[in-house]
């Protein structure tokens, strides 16, 4: 996150509006509703986990035991465990 100067953007009267309420502190200003974009859509990050995740699924459908594809995807037990019981709950629905 970058910071903007607000007396290089906003007017002086809105900027004198805001010294109202806040004075010299930081303020964070939140996107308008409709331009945020979801986790990961920008990078791919989140396709990538759930590929990921689907190859997962199907290596433990095809006998892979849970340790094992910890070791190999780098992640503990208990985010194998998780990711196959969302994958279950995700199959089924």
């Amino acid at each position: 996150m970058s910071y903007i100067k607000a007396d290089e953007v906003l007017p002086q009267n809105i900027i004198k509006i805001i010294q109202q309420y806040i004075d010299g502190e930081n303020i964070y200003i939140p996107k308008k509703e409709g331009s945020r974009v979801d986790w990961g859509a920008k990078t791919g990050a989140k396709k990538e986990l759930r590929r990921r995740n689907t190859l997962i699924y199907r290596e433990y459908l095809n006998g892979e035991n849970v340790a094992a594809l910890a070791s190999r995807y780098y992640l503990s037990d208990k985010s194998i465990q998780r990711i196959i019981r969302e994958m279950r709950i995700s199959e089924s629905a």
